[in-house]
C-alpha cells in the first residue's frame, strides 16, 4: 500500500475544490487513531455533484497508483465514503454531513480549511459547526 502524505491529503483536497466541493477541511487525525492519518470531509449540493466530486477523487489518486481499499455509498450519492488505508474521505450531501456532524466529533484534531484556492492551518472547535 502507498503512503499517502499530508502533502498528498491536501492535493486531494483541491481536486474537491475543483469539483466546487463545499466547506472542506482536513482533519489529522493519526494522534487518537492508528486506522488512519487523516479524514477529507467535504460537501455537495446535490447528488450528482456529491458523485462527481468522489469519481474525481478517485481517479486523481488512480492516476498516482493509489487505489481505495474500499467505497461506500457512491450509487446513493448521500455520502460517499473513500478509504485509501491512510487517508479516509467523506463527501457528503450538505444535509447528510448537518446530521452527522464528524467535525464535532473529532474537535480535538489539528484541521486545514480550504476555501477556494487557499488553505488555513486553524483546530476545529465545536462552536464551528
Amino acid at each position: 500500500m502507498v503512503t499517502i502524505s499530508k502533502d498528498d491529503a491536501i492535493s486531494v483536497a483541491h481536486v474537491a475544490i475543483d469539483k466546487k466541493a463545499q466547506d472542506v477541511v482536513l482533519l489529522e487525525i493519526s494522534s487518537m487513531v492508528s486506522y488512519a492519518d487523516f479524514f477529507l470531509i467535504c460537501s455537495g449540493r446535490s447528488v450528482v455533484q456529491v458523485k462527481a466530486i468522489s469519481e474525481a477523487i478517485e481517479k486523481s489518486l488512480r492516476e498516482r497508483g493509489i487505489r481505495p481499499l474500499h467505497i461506500e455509498g457512491l450509487s446513493e450519492g448521500q455520502w460517499v465514503l473513500l478509504d485509501f488505508d491512510d487517508l479516509i474521505i467523506h463527501v457528503f450531501l450538505e444535509e447528510k454531513r448537518q446530521f452527522y456532524n464528524l467535525e464535532r466529533l473529532w474537535k480535538d484534531v489539528p484541521c486545514l480549511m480550504f476555501e477556494e484556492s487557499t488553505t488555513t492551518e486553524r483546530p476545529v472547535t465545536f462552536n464551528d459547526y
